[in-house]
């Protein structure tokens, strides 16, 4: 029992110095802004961005957990040499999947676009989209629930020329690379402070023995 007591107080010293580098390098003490007069609701790890555009509400909601791409190799590319200490990982990046859901005013359904970053096209900017549309269907306005019985569209072996208009739909809806690169910020911030306050809790957790 001592044994496991002695590990607490040396796991509760590794939290608190962990905890204070953590602190050190966080990028935003408050979340950053959306341009593009987009309402942000965040629950938890889940984050909702809303708008209005010409009588249609876009929502945008997305899921911080498991967003950071696995680093394999640990974080040996660029050892620079001042800050082997402070830094001894890589920049961590959120890139969650995002779904769109577009509403018409007056209308039932509700058209949903399951979003997400490609793994060899982030920050590989050029020409490119940084985003990809994987799923799109339609789903009954207020429905909490995904229908599983309503049809799905899965664009892997889509007509380029239709998922092009709806890149393009989207993009008038200020769902473009901009807004893709902005809601990366937004998701790696809110990442970062959820990750603090996951390990504030484990130390209070740990503490309380």
């Amino acid at each position: 029992m001592l044994g496991c007591l002695l590990g607490d107080k040396a796991f509760v010293e590794f939290l608190t110095d962990e905890i204070k580098e953590e602190k050190k390098i966080q990028k935003h003490k408050s979340l950053p802004k959306m341009s593009g007069n987009w309402e942000l609701e965040v629950n938890g790890t889940e984050a909702k961005l809303s708008r209005k555009v010409a009588g249609e509400k876009i929502t945008v909601t997305f899921n911080i957990n498991n967003s950071i791409p696995p680093t394999f190799g640990g974080g040996e590319e660029e050892p620079s040499q001042d800050q082997k200490t402070e830094e001894q990982e890589p920049e961590l990046t959120s890139t969650p999947n995002f779904v769109v859901e577009v509403t018409k005013s007056d209308g039932k359904k509700t058209l949903v676009l399951d979003c997400h970053y490609p793994e060899d096209e982030f920050g590989n900017e050029e020409d490119s989209d940084i985003f990809s549309i994987k799923e799109v269907s339609f789903q009954a306005t207020g429905d909490s629930e995904w229908r599983d019985t309503n049809y799905t569209l899965n664009t892997d072996s889509l007509d380029w020329a239709l998922y092009d208009h709806l890149m393009d739909f989207l993009e008038d809806r200020g769902v473009d690379n901009n807004f893709a690169d902005e809601l990366v910020e937004l998701s790696t911030a809110l990442e970062h402070q959820e990750y603090i306050t996951f390990l504030e809790d484990l130390k209070g957790f740990v503490k309380s023995q």
